[in-house]
């Protein structure tokens, strides 16, 4: 039986970027059962490209590596996976709130208002419970 590893595996990706959320997958995939692996003590480094916003350079980031058996089961999941990460746009970003998203209808006005009205509420219904256990410790304390 032939073994891969995953670090092979994840070079082989069309995409480097995806790298990260295609072990996160795998590990998951292991975790459930769907996928036979084992940990290996050594560490690779993925082949993103990471930029922290605060310094100019870039950072890496290393993952455990796993050993698997490479057989058509495992080969169907690792071409259905690369499939559905290459299918991800990236980041759903909501529209910024504003009268003109509104007016468009980008941002649905129903939920914004019932959002507000949850938010609302809970701040007064939090200050009301800070009345309260002020006028405790307060009340408390005057003996007369």
């Amino acid at each position: 039986m032939a073994y891969k590893k995953l670090s092979d595996l994840v070079n082989e990706l069309p995409n480097a970027q995806q790298s990260e959320a295609f072990v996160q997958r795998f590990r998951a995939a292991v975790r459930t059962g769907e996928i036979e692996a084992a940990d290996l003590p050594e560490r690779f480094v993925l082949p993103k490209v990471y930029r922290p916003r605060s310094e100019g350079g870039r950072t890496e980031k290393q993952v455990r590596d796993m050993l698997f058996s490479d057989n058509r089961k495992i080969q169907q999941w690792v071409t259905a996976t690369a499939e559905e990460l290459s299918q991800a746009t990236g980041r759903q970003r909501r529209p910024r709130v504003s009268y003109e998203t509104i007016e468009a209808g980008q941002v649905d006005f129903a939920e914004l208002a019932a959002e507000t009205r949850r938010k609302l509420q809970a701040r007064y219904e939090k200050g009301q419970q800070l009345g309260k256990s002020r006028a405790k410790k307060t009340g408390s304390s005057k003996k007369g």
